[in-house]
């Protein structure tokens, strides 16, 4: 029998998946959740779709109680529990570093606890920590730009541009050595999370990993929820005959990755040794327009895909 793992956050869209994951392979499976009402709608119950072998104690990550009884046994720490949303966290600030940060702080005083049997700590991040990404100017080569100015996007000009020679550039794939650069309160979390699990980890010989997820997509996503992500938003507003909205011209890029994919990437990183004290990102590395990805998701739901409101 494999270790006992414990997901926080495990009866939500990522962590559900990891878990059918781990009970494939072999590994008993803890969730602590809160059941949150903005993912799992008002008065939820155990998810359908969370596997019949999770063991579900509904909890708070702040709170030390919470915690402490969903660690008890557990030789592995999967850490998903968030608050997620970039704009929302603009505006509910103390509550997105409540949760991310101070329920990270709580889950970590606890895992130390039981560092003796503690055999890996795994904390999800996120690629919005480096902001505007990696571009190349043709002439110049890769560079890391700074946030477009309010001037330049007022002139409806979307492009980034070389710093060096004013060339227009073009974006790259973002390595883990790019400079970090969050430009929400989300993303400042999440950098503080990551680096709180390995810093902890470093100073209590525990191995730990930290996983920057980029666009993730697939089953469970919750479409009620307006901070789940764009794919999720374009679905619902076509589900409700409603067309998607488009800001800017539709042609800023992202890096789409399906859940199952992240699950095996989670999975990886717990069983190699080679993980620990390290940032990794997880994505496909392949480049898919907003527009592009709208105009797919219109075509597998029947709806027309030219319909779209674009906002500049």
């Amino acid at each position: 029998m494999q270790s006992r793992v414990l997901i926080t956050g495990g009866a939500g869209f990522i962590g559900s998946h990891l878990a059918d994951l781990l009970i494939e392979k072999g590994y008993q499976v803890r969730a602590l959740d809160n059941l949150d009402p903005q993912v799992h709608g008002c008065n939820a119950g155990r998810p359908d779709y969370l596997h019949p072998e999770v063991e579900l104690i509904i909890g708070d990550v702040r709170d030390h109680h919470d915690v402490e009884q969903a660690l008890c046994d557990c030789g592995m720490l999967v850490h998903f529990a968030a608050a997620v949303g970039v704009g929302q966290s603009m505006y509910r600030m103390e509550h997105y570093t409540s949760v991310n940060s101070l329920g990270t702080a709580v889950v970590l005083e606890e895992a130390v606890k039981k560092r003796d049997s503690m055999r890996k700590m795994l904390v999800a991040s996120s690629m919005s920590i480096y902001g505007e990404g990696l571009y190349s100017c043709p002439d110049c080569g890769s560079f890391a730009p700074q946030l477009r100015s309010s001037e330049q996007l007022s002139q409806h000009n979307w492009e980034v541009y070389c710093p060096v020679c004013g060339l227009i550039a073009g974006p790259l794939p973002v390595p883990e050595t790019k400079p970090l650069y969050p430009t929400s309160i989300y993303a400042t979390n999440k950098r503080s999370q990551e680096e709180m699990f390995l810093t902890t980890g470093q100073a209590y010989d525990i191995p730990a990993v930290a996983m920057r997820f980029f666009n993730v997509y697939g089953t469970r996503q919750a479409l009620s929820n307006p901070y789940t992500g764009v794919g999720a938003i374009f679905a619902s507003r076509l589900l409700n005959n409603n067309p998607p909205v488009i800001f800017e011209d539709g042609l800023q890029s992202r890096d789409f990755i399906h859940v199952k994919d992240i699950a095996r990437a989670c999975l990886m990183a717990l069983e190699n040794p080679d993980s620990a004290g390290r940032v990794l990102n997880v994505g496909t590395g392949r480049s898919t327009s907003i527009l592009e990805i709208g105009k797919s998701i219109a075509r597998e739901l029947g709806s027309p895909s030219d319909d779209f409101v674009i906002k500049n």
